[in-house]
């Protein structure tokens, strides 16, 4: 694992993942030209990650046993596909049938991360991995104000049409420098799934972990879906729109943080922290009138800083469980998640035209109360 391999693969597991969120800030664009409601124009995002989380539990375990580049190369060949026809299609089915082909095969991303843990030195795979996440989550966070961007200058097909030739380019540059890993003889496919739902019952640690993350992450999907409606209404344009995106990048900031802070034994103090800020971030949010966009962009660095910082506490809590079990665990953890994200974005549309950014707010703030009740929880366990 050289320096410069590592590199690539942060740069693609950012673009892969990217491939996702596209579509967040433009449903207000996207609904009108495909004959979407606005009530349900969000279900373009919940779609994408419903496949997404199908693909982390279908595909996923498939590392384990099936020659590993060309599995990632096979499976980013989807979202080239899907991207395209999302770029194309003039009707609801079709584009939600790309989203969902997307999603599928935007996984190849969690495919790069589990083959980056296996090529690199024990004594410094945890630096090497952590690089890799670094770059995808500036992917996720990326992802809006770029969409922005281009729908602005271009119009919003373009954005799919450019996502679908740089995941083509990604293609024939992991397949050139990715080297092969053909895994030893193990259980079967069938075996693989049969014990993904046996090892989340049997785990308490990482049914926690999934808790606090599904939560979290429903709210930021939920804030990031509606927050572009609310700036709509408030007559802000896609450029305007773009450049509060930004104020999520700041972000990426938590994930080295936050795995230094659980190095030192600080991950549960950490964990509390984070689901109160994601809380907070909701209420600050509710200020309108003068401040109504300060108060935006201040809720959504909060809420990045803390989702982020979340996640890399919980990666960090599961990878201390066996690592025969590893990628299992990995897919179950982000799977679950992704499901709380994919009801969250569901939400955000008939929540903002039912009550508006009141009812977005309260709602968002009622999630992450429901996973400090579960913290508290794991107290009173432990006592």
């Amino acid at each position: 694992m050289s320096a410069s391999l590592s590199t690539i693969i942060a740069i693609a597991c950012g673009a892969i993942v990217a491939n996702l969120y596209y579509a967040q800030p433009l449903i207000a664009l996207i609904g009108p030209a495909i004959g979407l409601h606005p009530g349900v124009a969000s279900t373009i995002v919940t779609v994408t990650q419903i496949g997404y989380t199908l693909g982390l539990v279908l595909l996923v375990p498939l590392g384990d046993i099936v020659e590993n580049r060309r599995l990632i190369v096979t499976t980013l060949a989807l979202p080239v596909a899907g991207l395209a026809l999302m770029a194309a299609g003039q009707s609801a089915a079709l584009f939600l049938a790309a989203a969902l082909i997307v999603g599928v095969g935007c996984v190849a991303a969690q495919m790069l991360i589990a083959l980056t843990a296996h090529l690199a030195p024990e004594k410094t795979r945890g630096q090497v991995v952590g690089n890799v996440m670094s770059g995808l989550l500036t992917g996720i966070l990326l992802s809006r104000p770029v969409a922005s961007t281009i729908a602005d200058l271009f119009g919003w097909r373009a954005v799919f049409g450019a996502a679908a030739v740089w995941s083509a380019i990604s293609i024939g540059l992991l397949a050139r420098l990715l080297p092969e890993r053909r895994p030893a003889a193990g259980p079967s496919y069938r075996q693989l799934i049969a014990s993904l739902p046996i090892l989340l019952a049997r785990t308490p640690l990482l049914q926690r972990r999934c808790a606090y993350q599904a939560t979290l992450f429903a709210a930021f999907s939920l804030f990031w879906t509606a927050a572009p409606l609310e700036l709509a209404r408030l007559g802000y344009t896609q450029r305007g729109i773009a450049l509060f995106a930004l104020a999520g990048a700041a972000g990426a900031l938590a994930a080295p943080l936050a795995g230094r802070l659980a190095d030192r034994g600080w991950g549960r103090a950490v964990t509390g922290l984070c689901l109160g800020m994601t809380a907070a971030a909701f209420l600050v949010a509710k200020f309108g009138g003068p401040f109504a966009t300060a108060a935006l962009v201040a809720a959504a660095v909060l809420l990045d800083f803390a989702v982020q910082g979340c996640l890399v506490i919980g990666q960090r809590a599961i990878y201390t469980l066996p690592a025969h079990l590893r990628s299992r665990l990995t897919g179950l953890f982000i799977a679950v998640f992704f499901a709380g994200g994919a009801a969250g974005s569901a939400f955000a549309s008939p929540a903002f035209a039912a009550g508006g950014w009141p009812w977005v707010t309260w709602a968002g703030f009622a999630l992450p109360i429901l996973a400090l009740l579960a913290f508290a929880g794991e107290f009173g366990r432990r006592r």
